[in-house]
């Protein structure tokens, strides 16, 4: 059970996660840590578990003011949205079977060519420019929604990141739109996720609810940050976000911490 210094300091984490999370993704990244270091004797279901419902919490709100102020379009965001839930479904089946380090150096090799990538193409994002038309654009977007799906319900940090930049770098969507999409997809991949954990008993209410809140209000300040300063916002967030995360996970990697 977590003393109330630790709920505190677990509260402030999943404040900066929903922030984080509500404008580029990635708040797991931020999140998931956190609880490892906040619960060391917590097992890994427990913690996947509790992370994905205070996920959820603030990834509601921030999808919702998405929805409001930028008006996604249906016929990309809701076959996303399908086929990332059944993708996190999947991954979640499988999630306490995979052990956290097989993932750590895959998912630091493929942030470092998402932020490369971004970083040297300036243009990319500014203005949605759609690469695929009709039947080859739903199905891009369903085998986003695929594959990332399945990663989120399997470990999870990051997804968000790698959401935007595939809507933004395949699909032709600009940063702040490809942001809206993202957390319609990533609340359904935490949706599946629950679906899975929940009947198991492993969530730890008292972490997840407090964790939630604090994500909640992140969220929503995140979202509407994001829409009120625009794609060029979104594009210096993303490199930012994006190389902290590859100085932490290279850290994990190479043993620095």
């Amino acid at each position: 059970m977590a003393d109330p210094t630790t709920l505190l300091l677990l509260g402030l984490a999943g404040l900066a996660a929903g922030f984080v999370d509500a404008v580029v993704g990635g708040g797991g990244l931020i999140q998931l840590p956190a609880i490892l270091i906040g619960l060391p004797n917590a097992s890994t279901i427990q913690v996947l578990a509790s992370n994905k419902v205070a996920a959820i919490s603030g990834t509601t709100v921030s999808a919702a003011t998405y929805y409001r102020r930028v008006r996604p379009d249906p016929r990309t965001f809701l076959p996303l949205m399908a086929l990332a839930f059944a993708g996190s479904m999947g991954g979640a089946l499988v999630a306490t079977q995979v052990p956290r380090e097989a993932f750590d150096p895959i998912v630091l090799v493929a942030l470092v060519l998402v932020g490369g990538y971004v970083l040297f193409k300036p243009a990319l994002g500014d203005a949605t420019a759609l690469r695929f038309a009709g039947h080859r654009h739903t199905a891009a977007a369903m085998g986003t929604g695929l594959l990332v799906g399945f990663y989120d319900g399997a470990l999870g940090p990051g997804t968000g990141s790698f959401f935007v930049f595939t809507l933004v770098g395949l699909l032709g969507y600009s940063f702040l739109e490809a942001s809206a999409k993202a957390r319609l997809a990533n609340w359904a991949t935490n949706l599946a996720a629950i679906v899975i954990f929940l009947p198991q008993g492993a969530v730890l209410w008292r972490v997840a609810v407090v964790m939630g809140l604090c994500n909640i209000v992140g969220g929503y300040v995140g979202a509407r940050t994001a829409v009120n300063r625009g794609t060029r916002f979104v594009r210096i967030f993303f490199i930012l976000v994006v190389s902290a995360f590859i100085v932490r996970l290279g850290g994990d990697v190479l043993g620095v911490w």
